[in-house]
């Protein structure tokens, strides 16, 4: 079956508090985004990369790599939004297949976790990354007026790639936009498709702030 990785970046440096959007910034000398690039290609370099990008940063984006080795992938441009960038990706697949889609800000991800969401969403259609809660989590209740606390050994927290069936993500994804689309796998969640968590990685952190680029350094070397 053939696979396709699609790896999403739309985000500002403003966290970062940087000028230069997060997906850009350097990690071990290499863009955060190139790293993400890689884990997809060495997992198995047969798989299809897709990388979304606002279109007036194509060309930065191209200087950036021009030394670096090659990585096949082409580009697309994003949309407005998380969803509207995935749309436009998963509109320009036309073959039928199994489609990852990933944070280009999670260049941490290990190939073996790849190889084995990918296996999973073959075999039961779809395959979402996520870890469990270390630490103790409330929700905030309307009914109290104030935070309860969960039961954190039932909690999860989500991470990518997460892994669809193309012909779900194509159903999914022709929907209007709701605020309620937190990720893509609430989108596929919403036309009825039960979603499988499979294990994550801890190291697999999303760049957000200084302090995530500097966490990244640290557990590559």
């Amino acid at each position: 079956m053939k696979k396709y990785a699609i790896i999403v970046a739309g985000g500002s440096g403003q966290r970062m508090q940087s000028a230069v959007p997060k997906q850009f910034l350097l990690l071990q000398g290499k863009p955060v985004l190139y790293h993400s690039l890689a884990a997809f290609h060495k997992a198995d370099p047969l798989t299809e990369l897709i990388l979304v990008l606002p279109v007036d940063q194509f060309d930065y984006w191209k200087s950036l790599i021009t030394k670096l080795p090659v990585i096949p992938h082409r580009l697309v441009a994003g949309g407005t939004s998380r969803f509207h960038s995935s749309q436009n990706a998963i509109e320009s697949i036309s073959e039928d297949g199994i489609v990852a889609i990933h944070d280009g800000v999670r260049p941490l991800i290990e190939p073996e976790l790849i190889n084995n969401g990918f296996q999973t969403a073959i075999g039961l259609g779809n395959a979402v990354l996520a870890v469990a809660s270390k630490d103790s989590v409330r929700c905030y209740s309307t009914e109290k007026e104030g935070y309860e606390h969960l039961n954190r050994e039932s909690i999860r927290l989500i991470q990518t790639p997460q892994i669809f069936a193309l012909k779900d993500l194509k159903k999914a994804f022709k929907q209007d936009y709701s605020a309620d689309f937190t990720d893509d796998a609430r989108v596929v969640e919403s036309i009825g498709v039960k979603i499988n968590l499979v294990e994550g990685s801890y190291r697999n952190l999303k760049i957000t702030t200084p302090e995530d680029l500097n966490l990244a350094e640290v557990l590559l070397k």
